[in-house]
């Protein structure tokens, strides 16, 4: 029994971020989890369109033109993701660094010492704004109402969620705060020495919470019609009680640190998430069959 806990405890320490290396190339398992992610989703919205849960708005599409439709999204969503992600790392959490050395938002070469270091820092806000906006032009292009194809899409979007944070764990970040329980886990710190107290694993905390939690909880209502222009509001409603919570668990960004002495930057960019979602749900109204048919081409 020891033996299985001082594995446990110790797995982080054993894990290489870096699943393949072909002589000056590498694969990350962070990049193989963004991947996953994205077939996830792809695979969850294939059988949707299969079970012909998409069918009453796109009677005059068959599924292969449905799946190109698909492929198309999840190319716009990869772009504003990665850009909003970014994007809000820079504005969010070190804003006066960037504008300092504004050739580190993009390069993946420290500054100073020139050494490769990679780029780091995506958020998770940001990215979601990015997708909303990727989002706009996708649905400005295709002609598609907004809400029925958040309704299409959302349920989707944990099981997705739940390999991102996946990949966090595999790559030694965003690990938890100092903890006396069993379950703690000990990882490396920046300079690759093992940290000698154990600490939460809150990555997997966010995995099981924002991930695996929140899909069992939409994918099995995701028809339901009284919910129906509604999964959006649902999505941002439950991640952000379960980032709320698990942020409790999870180490606050040094340069940022706690906000009135026990808050972080995560828990208040998630209530104001919460607040747009608790909007949405309760000011969004059922629109009639016939009406909503004809918001858009699909």
């Amino acid at each position: 029994m020891n033996d299985f806990l001082n594995l446990y405890q110790n797995l982080p320490t054993h894990i290489d971020p870096i699943a393949l290396r072909l002589g000056p190339f590498s694969v990350g398992w962070y990049s193989l989890m963004y991947l996953a992610g994205f077939l996830a989703v792809y695979f969850l919205l294939l059988y949707r369109i299969r079970s012909e849960e998409f069918k009453a708005s796109t009677k005059d599409l068959n599924e292969t033109q449905l799946r190109s439709i698909v492929l198309d999204f999840l190319f716009y969503v990869f772009i504003g993701l990665l850009i909003g992600a970014r994007s809000g790392y820079v504005l969010f959490y070190d804003f006066s660094f960037f504008w300092n050395n504004p050739i580190a938002i993009f390069s993946p070469y420290d500054s100073i010492s020139h050494e490769f270091v990679g780029i780091y820092g995506m958020s998770f806000h940001g990215g979601l704004l990015g997708v909303l906006a990727a989002s706009y032009f996708f649905l400005k292009k295709y002609g598609v109402g907004f809400w029925r194809w958040a309704d299409f899409i959302v349920p989707t979007i944990p099981a997705g969620y739940f390999f991102g944070r996946i990949g966090n764990f595999l790559n030694g970040e965003l690990y938890g705060r100092i903890t006396g329980k069993f379950w703690g886990m000990y990882f490396l710190d920046e300079n690759g020495r093992t940290f000698i107290l154990l600490r939460h694993p809150s990555q997997l905390y966010e995995a099981l919470a924002e991930g695996l939690l929140l899909f069992l909880i939409l994918w099995p209502i995701r028809n339901q019609p009284y919910l129906k222009r509604k999964m959006l509001a649902l999505y941002l409603i439950g991640y952000s009680i379960a980032r709320i919570g698990v942020e409790f668990f999870r180490e606050p960004d040094e340069q940022i640190g706690f906000i009135l002495g026990f808050l972080t930057l995560g828990q208040l960019l998630s209530a104001l998430m919460l607040l747009a979602g608790l909007a949405i749900f309760f000011l969004q109204k059922s629109t009639p069959p016939h009406q909503d048919k004809a918001m858009g081409k699909l």
